[in-house]
């Protein structure tokens, strides 16, 4: 009796702690995600590669998953799911370890220049900048192959594979996390419950984007080098945080996560059903699963232990497959989801590069911003959806609706987005000619101009100095300077031929400090106003997440419902997260102005971009994505709601016709009680006459 009164709140605490384990495992994986996110722009430039390579990098977590995502979907359900989502964990961690590893191998970081500071306190005209630019003769082929093994140019491989490693862990998280929550929560529940973990969930994004704003202010050998021998600071284009010290703390945390799903059992009874029938449930979940393992039996047990091998679970999987995309509201989920994941992959991977670009802020400054203002609104919108969800008691056709309505008014505030902009930076040489005069076309001929013919300059580097009037110049030595004062990040370039003498208004001062320009103040205005744009839609959005996700997980059947999860994620990673960053990096590139030099030559990352064809390249295609998955989504609703209009009239008329089947049994019974008395009627009778 102490046994059966303990054992419903045991499982029901056991219950809850699948939640919050669940839910700090989401929180921990999504930390970790989204600080690889926030360090994509310090990835680019520590290995000096463009977009498109970055989008590979970036698409090597969805190639991970894709390697393994149906099967443990599938074959996952059979087996101890918590132990699967501990061990996915422990793998998630070692590819944040495997990230980080290239900088241990790597020397250290020699950003592009072309001057050679002296340090010497004591120094006051110590570099010729107009004569720095000369170069010498080409190296040979063994000095450039010495060059690059010094600087480990191929190391960002294992980026590359610790990402993978890491899209394998997070494998098992998603379909058997869920699939296990949903099975044993009371239906009512299961709404909340999973907008609780995608709460939590959401906040770790909000976290890993503010270690990614804290690391990026880090220099990226810091404790290893002299910060003041150090002439960049964080807002330079050249400047590389310490990506690395994020992978190692999000590995810990990663770690810390799996550590409860260890002692978890394989089942619970179902949350809210009677003692007995939770036991008999549990009692044969927990046999099917020790049907796939073999354990030992004790002595008194002396029945043969069952085996289900893998090719009897193969069987039926195919048909299974079969059943589940012949529904064809499935099929269109997926079609929309897959539209809708390549728009919000290739906008959340650019985003900090195009508020630098566009809004001229700090990549630190951007990614902070997203994870202080973005999350928290995505956050509330989604624990919003949930709450409408349970409220309401919607069906699947009231929350198909909540969620298209919220995207379609989420969409509609990001066309705003278009008409904030502000100008190119102002690049001499580049988007504006010498003169001040806005550039039309961009070559690099266009480096050149009489004010600097008689230095000879490098055309391949990229080291931006600020002049008085507003104009950045490329080096030092395209802006004409002759002499320079003081060292490290203090140091001014002094009688800039290139800034006064061709001025239409000649000033008194033409020296130049080291950095690019700031952009003009009205700027941080439109910066601002398109923060709340981007917030306000940020929070609509999810608000129909969870109701979004209802109705995927209520349009599959029961059973097949975790091999549903494990393809739609199996799908959205090789449609959606793999070719996304790609094709998004490969136009961005095309934008560029004016790529890096890398240590050993030839092209590195991009320092500037054109970013008025940044902005319209970016938001054109997020644009063109979300219309086109508005077209489908109106497909998928008249489907959904022909569908359920077809079960309602099932469900009416199995109804009536046990309403008539019950009346025929009651007037059944009525005539054989009638014949039963009459019989025993004419029995008296036959007796009294005998008598």
């Amino acid at each position: 009796m102490v046994a059966d009164t303990k054992s419903p709140d045991t499982c029901c605490s056991k219950l809850k702690l699948f939640l919050v384990s669940l839910s700090f495992v989401f929180f921990a994986k999504a930390f970790q995600g989204s600080y690889m996110k926030s360090s994509i722009t310090q990835i680019e430039r520590r290995f000096d590669i463009p977009s498109s390579v970055i989008g590979v990098i970036d698409g090597s977590f969805e190639i991970g998953n894709l390697l393994v995502i149906a099967f443990v979907s599938y074959f996952g359900a059979k087996l101890h799911r918590p132990r699967l989502i501990a061990i996915g964990c422990l793998i998630m961690a070692l590819g944040s370890f495997l990230t980080a590893l290239p900088h241990f191998f790597q020397g250290r970081y020699k950003y592009e220049t072309t001057i050679s500071h002296s340090f010497e306190s004591n120094s006051t005209e110590n570099i010729l900048p107009c004569m720095a630019g000369q170069t010498g003769a080409e190296d040979s082929a063994e000095t450039k192959a010495a060059c690059e093994r010094e600087s480990g140019s191929p190391m960002w491989i294992y980026v590359f594979l610790g990402n993978m490693l890491r899209g394998i862990g997070e494998t098992p998280i998603m379909p058997l996390g869920v699939s296990y929550l949903d099975d044993f929560a009371r239906e009512e529940n299961a709404a909340f419950y999973l907008s609780c973990v995608q709460t939590i969930g959401i906040l770790g994004p909000m976290f890993g984007f503010m270690l990614g704003s804290l690391c990026a202010t880090l220099y990226v050998d810091v404790g290893a080098v002299d910060l003041e021998t150090v002439s960049i600071n964080h807002k330079d284009s050249r400047w590389v945080g310490a990506w690395w010290l994020g992978f190692l703390v999000t590995a810990a945390v990663m770690l810390l996560a799996g550590i409860p799903f260890w002692f978890l059992p394989r089942s619970l009874p179902k949350q809210g059903e009677g003692k007995t029938k939770d036991k008999a449930k549990d009692e044969q979940s927990a046999a099917q699963q020790e049907c796939f393992i073999v354990e030992e039996k004790s002595d008194t047990d002396h029945e043969k232990p069952c085996l289900v091998h893998l090719s009897e679970l193969a069987k039926d999987f195919l048909p299974s497959l079969k059943r589940l995309f012949s529904n064809s509201v499935f099929c269109l989920l997926l079609v929309v989801a897959v539209v809708q994941v390549n728009s919000f992959i290739g906008m959340i991977t650019f985003k900090p590069k195009f508020m630098e670009q566009v809004y001229g802020q700090a990549p630190s400054r951007a990614i902070f911003m997203i994870g202080i203002m973005n999350l928290p609104a995505v956050a509330l919108g989604m624990i919003t959806g949930g709450f409408v969800m349970k409220k309401f008691k919607l069906s699947i056709l009231g929350a198909a609706k909540v969620a298209i309505c919220s995207s379609l008014c989420s969409f509609l505030t990001s066309l705003l987005q278009y008409f904030l902009q502000c100008g190119n930076a102002q690049v001499a040489g580049l988007t504006v000619s010498y003169q001040g005069l806005k550039n039309v076309s961009y070559y690099q001929e266009n480096l050149l101009s009489q004010c600097n013919l008689g230095c000879s300059c490098s055309l391949k580097h990229w080291d931006p100095v600020c002049g008085p009037n507003g104009i950045t110049y490329v080096s030092p030595c395209l802006a004409g300077c002759q002499t320079s004062t003081r060292v490290g990040k203090e140091m001014v370039f002094h009688n800039c031929t290139c800034v006064g003498a061709e001025w239409p208004l000649p000033t008194a001062n033409t020296s130049v400090v080291l950095g690019q320009c700031p952009r003009p103040a009205d700027c941080d205005h439109m910066f601002k106003y398109y923060m709340a744009v981007t917030v306000l839609g940020a929070f609509l959005i999810a608000c129909g997440a969870t109701p979004g996700y209802m109705v995927f997980l209520r349009s599959v059947p029961p059973e097949l419902k975790a091999l549903a999860l494990g393809i739609h994620t199996l799908i959205i990673r090789s449609l959606g997260g793999i070719p996304s960053p790609i094709y998004f990096g490969a136009l961005i590139d095309r934008t560029c102005l004016k790529w890096g030099t890398k240590r050993c030559g030839g092209r590195g990352a991009c320092r500037l971009y054109d970013s008025d064809a940044f902005r319209m390249t970016f938001l054109g295609l997020i644009y063109g994505l979300y219309t086109l998955s508005y077209v489908l989504s109106g497909f998928m609703y008249v489907r959904l709601s022909r569908r359920q209009k077809k079960l309602a009239l099932r469900d009416q008329a199995k109804a009536m016709e046990m309403e008539v089947n019950g009346l025929s049994r009651d007037d059944g019974d009525t005539v054989s009680k009638g014949t039963t008395c009459e019989g025993s009627k004419q029995g008296v009778d036959g007796t009294e006459s005998s008598t």
